[in-house]
């Protein structure tokens, strides 16, 4: 079973953090921390919020009370274009997670940019 994605790119995929004393709790402890980190499944977290976030929207609910505010009377684009926000995000976790993850976001994509930007003006 592959329960741990690393990232293929990055020379030290595991954080290991030991200390004989920690210096923000007493303790009596010999040893007060270790950590083993993947950031990288983060990208699952945010993709199940978003989900949530599409099933409470689909629904309408709680949709009443942000209405009652000043900043949602109107329209509710606020909240759409945080879930675009999201989904940026969970791209570049996902980006993260492979070996042209150095060069991505570069050049190609500044490129593509650039194309779609010229073809909605055409």
């Amino acid at each position: 079973r592959k329960l741990v994605n690393f990232i293929p790119w990055g020379p030290a995929s595991i954080q290991v953090a030991l200390s004989r004393k920690s210096p923000y709790i007493e303790s009596a402890n010999k040893v007060s921390g270790l950590m083993i980190a993947n950031h990288t499944s983060m990208a699952q977290l945010f993709g199940r919020t978003v989900n949530q976030y599409d099933k409470l929207k689909k629904k309408n609910a709680f949709i009443d009370q942000y209405r009652k505010e000043p900043m949602f009377s109107e329209n509710l684009d606020e909240f759409d274009s945080s879930r675009e926000v999201v989904i940026d995000l969970i791209d570049e976790y996902k980006a993260a997670e492979r070996m042209d993850y150095v060069s991505w976001g570069g050049e190609s994509s500044s490129t593509a940019n650039a194309n779609s930007s010229a073809s909605s003006s055409i």
